[in-house]
Formats: C-alpha cells, sequence, structure tokens
C-alpha cells in the first residue's frame, strides 16, 4: 500500500498518526506491566486504518523488537523446556492462521478481531482459578489455538494468557512465561508472513515510524511494574481493552 516514508506520511493523517503513537505507548506500558496486551490494544487500531496484511506484520515486528530489547528482564526466570509443547504447537497454529488471513476481507478481520479481544477480556476477568493446574496437553491446545490466532490477528495471547492464569501463580514466572512465548510467537509469524509475501518495502518505515512511541511506553511500563505490581494496573487496563474491542467490533457492522 505504502513505498516510502513519503508515501506512508501522505497516506496516513497527522491525527491518526497521533493514534497510533498513542495506542503504542499504552500497548507497550501494558506490555511492560503485565507481560501481554501489545498485540490485544495495537492490532485493532492498526486495522482501522491499514491493510489486515500491514497491520499484523507491523505489530508483530514491534513486539519482536519488544521482546528482544527487554529479554534480560524475563529471560531465565521460567524453564524453557517446560514450555516446549506450546511453542511447537504455536508454530504449526501460526502456518495454519496465516492462510487463513489470505481469505479474510479487511471487515471480518476488524470484526474478528473485535471479537476476541471482547472474549479475552471477559476471560481474564472471570478465569481465576483457586487451584493452579498445569499438563503437556493443555500447554498444547493453548499453543495451537495461540498460533492460529497469532498467524491470523497476530494477537497469540488470549489462549496462552489464561494458560498462565491457570498454571502459574507467581506473578513474575507467569510474567516470564507469556513474554517468552511472545518473543518466539513473533519471530515464527515474521517468517510466515514473510513466507505468505506480506512483509513488503512499507513494513520498515512503518515499523520506524511507530518505534519511539514503543520505547517510551515500554521504559515508563517497566518502572511501574518494579514500583506498583499488577493488580490496579489489570483492571484499568481491562476496561480499556474492553472499550477497544466494543469499538473496533461496533465499526466493523456498521
Amino acid at each position: 500500500m505504502f513505498e516510502s516514508l513519503s508515501g506512508i506520511l501522505a497516506a496516513v493523517s497527522p491525527l491518526e498518526l497521533v493514534l497510533v503513537w498513542a495506542v503504542v505507548v499504552f500497548a507497550a506500558v501494558m506490555r511492560a506491566f503485565t507481560g501481554f496486551g501489545f498485540a490485544l490494544t495495537a492490532v485493532p487500531v492498526f486495522a482501522l486504518f491499514m491493510p489486515p496484511t500491514q497491520a499484523v506484520v507491523l505489530s508483530a515486528s514491534l513486539n519482536l523488537a519488544l521482546s528482544l530489547m527487554t529479554l534480560k528482564t524475563y529471560w531465565g526466570k521460567y524453564p524453557l523446556a517446560g514450555m516446549m509443547p506450546m511453542i511447537v504447537m504455536a508454530a504449526i497454529g501460526t502456518v495454519i492462521g496465516t492462510t487463513a488471513l489470505t481469505y479474510i476481507s479487511p471487515q471480518q478481520f476488524k470484526l474478528w478481531i473485535g471479537v476476541s479481544v471482547i472474549l479475552a477480556c471477559l476471560g481474564l476477568t472471570f478465569c481465576r482459578p483457586t487451584r493452579q493446574h498445569s499438563s503437556k496437553l493443555l500447554s498444547g491446545i493453548s499453543g495451537i489455538a495461540s498460533g492460529l490466532m497469532n498467524g491470523a490477528f497476530a494477537i497469540p495471547g488470549p489462549p496462552v494468557i489464561i494458560y498462565a492464569m491457570a498454571a502459574e501463580p507467581d506473578p513474575v514466572r507467569s510474567r516470564a512465561l507469556l513474554m517468552i512465548f511472545f518473543l518466539f510467537s513473533s519471530v515464527v509469524a515474521l517468517a510466515a508472513y514473510s513466507v505468505a509475501g506480506f512483509v513488503n518495502a512499507s513494513s520498515p518505515w512503518l515499523f520506524m515510524l511507530a518505534f519511539p512511541a514503543m520505547y517510551i511506553g515500554d521504559k515508563l511500563g517497566y518502572q511501574l511494574f518494579r514500583r506498583f505490581g499488577s493488580l490496579l494496573y489489570r483492571r484499568v487496563a481491562l476496561v480499556l481493552l474492553l472499550t477497544v474491542g466494543v469499538s473496533i467490533t461496533l465499526n466493523a457492522v456498521l
């Protein structure tokens, strides 16, 4: 759609650019604070003014950059071996989901994104298990479901977030589990998108435009996590995410 920085700036209004930066800052704050939520927040807004293929590439690129920049804050805090069934199944699901994306219209994309965000918010609000459950089967099911959402929408979060809530009581370990998973999910997603032809000449320009906002949001969110923990922020984040989900759904159906 875009071929150069000047083409992007011409196609995106100043108001839309400010909106992108605001959303990226908030999404990065939420990810740094809770370990999840970047794609859940960013992709629905990206989809309002760019094609689905551009939206998922931009989200996955930013998520990968964030994951690499903040590696030392979470790597080693959760055993990688215990995540392998989830990671392998997520890779398979991502390939399938990427194929499905080529058959989804922009309106359908917005609708499914909005519904997914609403369901994720409801699940995160009401899914509060009193006992912790962890198994290879549950890990694999969460992985394939997350992979399908990763490939089709660049939103791998909801299934694995619910899994983390059900399997890991320690907030630090739960946050690390999610961040490690999202690191691998972003790599697989970008590889699949490249093979599918979604990555083009405008992709790096869009990334560079959004990067400063992402950097600011990540630094702010990590400081909030270190100082306050996640209880209050979680409530605020879920309310705002639900608002995003409802808005994008209404935009798709009206």
